[in-house]
């Protein structure tokens, strides 16, 4: 049996899913928290059962250690050399890597150069990867990029309309993020479709984090976040696409210098910032619903974000067979979906039905047959795509 461990590892946190890739069936998946704290906490979940553990876990590496103990203590493995390969996430590959990677010393070293462009994630992803190297030296490590599915774009849709140098001297350049999730919906989407030879399809990857691509016959085309993911559509804490001279503004007139400035852009904005109430969806829409002004129009500004930019991708598809909308919001709130739709469904001519939206499960076909565009609901599965990379490139 070949059994491979799908990692993601965060600033202060360690996502995994162990699957066993015969069949990909997940054997235990989970997370931990708050590492580099007193009160960390320690969540598996393993043949239906949850058991959740707070307790002190002060670096990566202790965190790595004590997933790979519980996986032996509870018997889910029987030796560690059971898991023969590692797929590790990692946010940004550049224009390096148009595919995952096998991680070497020249992959280590891109990786690192990149910190600059992803600085809460690539060192975090590097701690994880030398931890899980040292606990199961006999495992292959495997780089999956979340900016690889974007380099199909075109230099027109990647280079910024301001000094060419710049990019050629300091790689400024959009970059996008979420590729993962958005090869992972955007395939199973034309799978929906049927497989057709040509297809066009915007994927709506909407979260704390957001962002939309257009995907034209499989490849991305266009991508809504840029050189950062703070770029793009409204997000819980991030602004989403601003006028540059505003940041100029702002740093002069209440004397703050610049990386107060894009802290507040990262960590201030967006639903939170607008709502003054919170970055959680849920949690503005059930003030709306109450009656806050303030909450309403985070709403509005955020589902008017959106269509602008299917808008924006059913013009440079040239049409659209399919919307999917995945992740967090996209997934669970109908009421997001429906809101978003019903602004672009007279344009678009898309008749949603409100059962399958309201009413029904896990992925499924929300609009109705004289739909001209299909609408799905497509749950992502980014380890799952994680893990087949692994195996496929280490030869499991």
């Amino acid at each position: 049996m070949s059994k491979v461990i799908a990692v993601n590892a965060g600033s202060s946190s360690l996502k995994f899913q162990l699957f066993e890739m015969n069949n990909e069936s997940v054997i235990t998946s989970g997370v931990i928290e708050r590492i580099g704290l007193e009160d960390s906490v320690f969540t598996i979940k393993y043949n239906g059962e949850k058991d959740v553990q707070t307790l002190p876990i002060p670096t990566h590496k202790e965190a790595v250690a004590l997933l790979l103990d519980t996986l032996i203590k509870k018997e889910i493995v029987k030796d560690l050399n059971e898991i023969r390969g590692v797929g590790h996430r990692i946010v940004q590959g550049g224009s390096y890597f148009k595919e995952s990677a096998v991680i070497d010393d020249y992959v280590v070293e891109k990786i690192d150069e990149l910190k600059a462009l992803a600085p809460l994630h690539n060192p975090a992803h590097l701690i994880g990867y030398y931890a899980f190297k040292e606990a199961i030296p006999n495992a292959g490590a495997v780089a999956v990029f979340d900016t690889a599915f974007h380099q199909t774009l075109e230099p027109r849709c990647y280079i910024y309309p301001i000094p060419y140098k710049f990019y050629e001297e300091h790689k400024i350049r959009k970059y996008g993020a979420h590729g993962t999730s958005h090869f992972y919906v955007s395939t199973r989407t034309r799978d929906l479709l049927g497989n057709p030879e040509h297809s066009k399809i915007i994927v709506a990857h909407l979260g704390a984090g957001g962002s939309l691509s257009a995907v034209k016959d499989g490849k991305c085309i266009n991508t809504s976040m840029g050189f950062t993911p703070l770029a793009g559509i409204m997000m819980g804490t991030r602004s989403g696409d601003l006028d540059a001279s505003v940041v100029e503004y702002l740093v002069d007139t209440l004397n703050i210098d610049m990386h107060e400035l894009i802290h507040i852009l990262n960590k201030e904005s967006g639903l939170l910032g607008v709502s003054g109430i919170s970055s959680d969806f849920r949690d503005v829409q059930k003030a709306a619903d109450e009656g806050n002004e303030r909450a309403k129009l985070a709403l509005d500004i955020f589902f008017r974000r959106v269509i602008a930019y299917i808008g924006r991708y059913f013009i440079a598809l040239g049409g659209c067979d399919a919307i999917a909308f995945t992740a967090g919001i996209g997934e669970n709130s109908a009421y997001a979906r429906k809101e978003i739709l019903s602004l672009v469904s007279e344009a678009l001519g898309i008749v949603i039905d409100d059962d399958a939206n309201e009413n029904g499960k896990g992925e499924r076909l929300i609009s109705k047959p004289e739909s001209k565009i299909k609408v799905y609901v497509v749950p992502t599965n980014e380890e799952l795509v994680i893990a087949r990379d692994t195996k496929r490139l280490l030869n499991l």
